[in-house]
């Protein structure tokens, strides 16, 4: 069944950078639209970014444009979000997951651990 993963986060100072990493299982990586949610407290989920299957489309919502990079490997299952200039609002969970074509709804009902970024001085 659908398995991710997510790793890499924690705690940083405003202005600094954290790469997290979301590693996928269970379904076939490299023909599937991957997106990276965040959930920042007290507030809905909300698509930050995505990557086309073969990583060549990218869209990033206004509020982390310029500063977030969505990459992915597909020989290792893995996508990435590269966060610099961090702000104490981007602090959330953040999922990975799997996105059903080009647009901000999931493909599965299934949603990983997620993982934790605190922007903070």
């Amino acid at each position: 069944q659908v398995q991710l993963v997510e790793s890499g986060g924690g705690s940083v100072q405003p202005g600094g950078s954290l790469r997290v990493s979301c590693a996928a299982s269970g379904f076939t990586f490299s023909m599937n639209v991957m997106g990276w949610y965040r959930q920042a407290p007290g507030k809905e989920r909300v698509l930050v970014a995505r990557i086309s299957s073969n990583g060549g489309g990218k869209y990033y919502d206004d509020s982390v444009k310029g500063r977030f990079t969505i990459s992915r490997d597909n020989a290792k299952n893995t996508v990435y979000l590269q966060m610099n200039s961090l702000k104490p609002e981007d602090t959330g969970v953040y999922y990975c997951n799997v996105l059903a074509g080009w647009t901000t709804k999931t493909k599965y009902d299934y949603w990983g651990q997620g993982t934790q970024v605190t922007v903070s001085r």
